[in-house]
């Protein structure tokens, strides 16, 4: 009897006992399914997935044709995992299993990559308990299967694109350039709105020993493309007239030159050269002054080619004409005691505007400004574009100098482009107005941004400016003309068949505001000058021998006969206006 009841006191222990425990599991259970399952779910989720950036594909810059100035390349992070970096078994082909340590896994990325051995061991071993880490960035295709045909267990891939410029230099001054900072210089910066692709967001799942699980990647923010920049340069065309001014440049020992052509109806650039030009693929060793477009970023005095404006301005003013007569002494005193000189020395000519041009004297086109008040000129410069930036907003554009108010000896250098300066781009958006019958059309580089969904944007369309009567500007060009007819360069601007309108200059260089012998020199001119299609602007900075327009003029004729050709514009159907340049 005393053992029954033993038996039955056990039993009864060992059932209290068996509740107790299922009560604290359930409890326990309750607590893990219900209370902080949320919590306790994101802990394991955090500890298992693996968050990865995907990236896509920089949007292509192109040209008016299509041809590819600008795109992406696939290229491969190589990353690890340092909390899971252990040695590993490899089977090898044979059947054999040969066990992998981490310095041997390591060494064979490195001479596969080339990486240096003793950066990998840091990146693996300086923060040991984290589950990310670069080891190489940027391997091609070949080297990216090489390392994963390893089977390392612990090393993974990033892809991710590379920039390339499949044209080197041709417009590299134009298009700029990615660094590893993002865009620096060019159409990649002032466009990258329109290129910058949106980058996505993948999470994966891995195993206790850091390898991924097959079929557990879940993209949760889809990459997007960037856009494609359509330029409107024409990159055949920016190739050879690369190559002439760099010619001409080494020839006369220059420190630098300049070339633009623009189309006249639209202001569209169809070339914008510079020499030095840029490669954006290998900018080592290149001046960081040529590392843009110098056409926007570089001022300069631009010498007698200002010549043009201040005739039309006058003929629009109604104070001058093709049939104005002027006295011109090679010195002239003004009326306020500066004194104004021509190039050389001469006895006393009677030019007419005409040849006032021709000649390209100072004295002459200093007493045509004369007959307009200071305020009338500064208007007419405004209005041609100068003292702001065009409309293109390149990066780094200046505006160049152009005072408001002008002393006594101002209001005349002005009037022949000293005690001014401007930029290329400026005087190709002015020259672009004399050939568009007095219109000035906005400078355009960007044609268009095509989205990758197909949608095409493009720069809103302008009216213009009117900066002198169509008349005004007609006559302007036809008296330019005698440049070419009568000029002392006419042998080297003439191109058979057309009718060609031009303006020579020479610039003094001034340094600690003291002129020097050094020079800029242009030419400036627009074709068929009978019914205007193109504009080209030559400039030839400080050349050690040929310090005049003559340096310039030969290169000019070539790209605009080029252009002519290329575009395959008709020929001039008459003759060049035969104006008297003397009376």
């Amino acid at each position: 009897m005393v053992e029954l009841r033993r038996t039955r006191r056990r039993l009864s222990i060992a059932v209290l006992l068996t509740f107790a425990i299922v009560a604290l599991f359930v409890v326990r259970l309750v607590d893990f399914q219900v209370v902080r399952a949320a919590e306790l779910n994101e802990a394991s989720h955090g500890k298992r997935a693996v968050s990865q950036t995907i990236y896509a594909p920089r949007g292509d810059i192109v040209d008016t044709n299509g041809v590819v100035l600008a795109d992406s390349v696939t290229r491969y992070d190589i990353t690890a995992s340092p909390r899971h970096a252990n040695a590993f078994n490899r089977r090898a082909d044979d059947g054999t299993t040969q066990k992998v340590s981490v310095f041997d896994a390591l060494t064979e990325i490195s001479e596969i990559s080339g990486a240096d051995i003793n950066k990998l061991m840091t990146a693996i071993s300086s923060d040991p308990e984290s589950n990310f880490t670069y080891l190489v960035k940027g391997v091609d295709t070949a080297k990216y299967r090489a390392i994963r045909d390893l089977g390392i267990p612990w090393v993974y891939v990033e892809t991710v694109p590379k920039r390339t410029y499949p044209n080197g230099s041709v417009a590299g001054n134009i298009v700029g350039f990615v660094g590893t900072d993002g865009p620096q210089n060019g159409i990649e910066v002032t466009e990258n709105d329109c290129l910058e692709p949106t980058k996505g967001v993948s999470t994966y799942e891995q195993g206790a020993d850091g390898v991924r699980l097959p079929g557990s990647t879940v993209v949760s923010t889809e990459a997007v493309p960037g856009g494609t920049i359509t330029l409107t340069i024409d990159s055949d065309l920016q190739w050879s007239v690369q190559q002439t001014i760099a010619e001409q440049a080494i020839a006369i020992g220059a420190e630098s030159a300049m070339a633009v052509v623009v189309r006249v109806s639209d202001g569209h650039l169809m070339a914008a050269a510079d020499w030095p030009s840029v490669d954006p693929n290998d900018r080592d060793g290149l001046d960081p002054a040529f590392l843009g477009a110098r056409m926007f970023t570089y001022n300069f005095e631009p010498g007698s080619i200002l010549k043009a404006m201040t005739a039309a301005m006058a003929v629009d003013q109604g104070t001058a004409s093709a049939n104005t007569k002027v006295t011109v002494p090679s010195r002239w005193e003004t009326p306020e005691g500066s004194v104004i000189r021509d190039a050389t020395n001469h006895g006393e000519y009677r030019l007419t505007l005409p040849g006032v041009l021709a000649e390209s004297s100072n004295v002459g086109i200093s007493k045509v400004a004369s007959e307009l008040a200071n305020a009338v000129r500064y208007d007419y410069l405004r209005k041609f574009g100068f003292g702001e930036e065009t409309a293109v907003g390149f990066q780094g554009e200046e505006k160049g100098l152009l005072a408001s108010s002008w002393d006594s000896q101002q209001k005349y250098d002005i009037a022949y482009g000293q005690g001014v300066s401007v930029t290329l781009a400026q005087m190709a958006s002015a020259y672009q107005a004399l050939a568009n019958g007095g219109v000035r059309m906005p400078l355009t580089v960007v044609d268009s941004c095509t989205l990758p969904d197909g949608t095409v944007l493009r720069p809103e369309a302008s009216q213009g400016v009117r900066v002198v009567s169509e008349s005004a500007a007609q006559q302007t060009v036809d008296m330019l003309q005698s440049v070419v007819t009568n000029g002392q360069l006419s042998s080297v601007l003439s191109i058979p068949g057309y009718n060609v309108a031009a303006k020579t200059g020479t610039g003094e260089v001034a340094e600690g505001g003291v002129y020097t012998n050094e020079r800029i020199v242009s030419v400036a001119g627009i074709a068929p000058a009978d019914n205007p299609e193109y504009v080209v602007i030559v400039t030839i900075v400080k050349p050690d021998i040929m310090k005049t327009s003559y340096a310039a003029a030969p290169v000019f004729q070539e790209i605009m006969a080029r252009v002519l050709k290329t575009y395959r514009v008709p020929l001039s159907i008459k003759p060049a206006p035969n104006l008297p340049t003397t009376w």
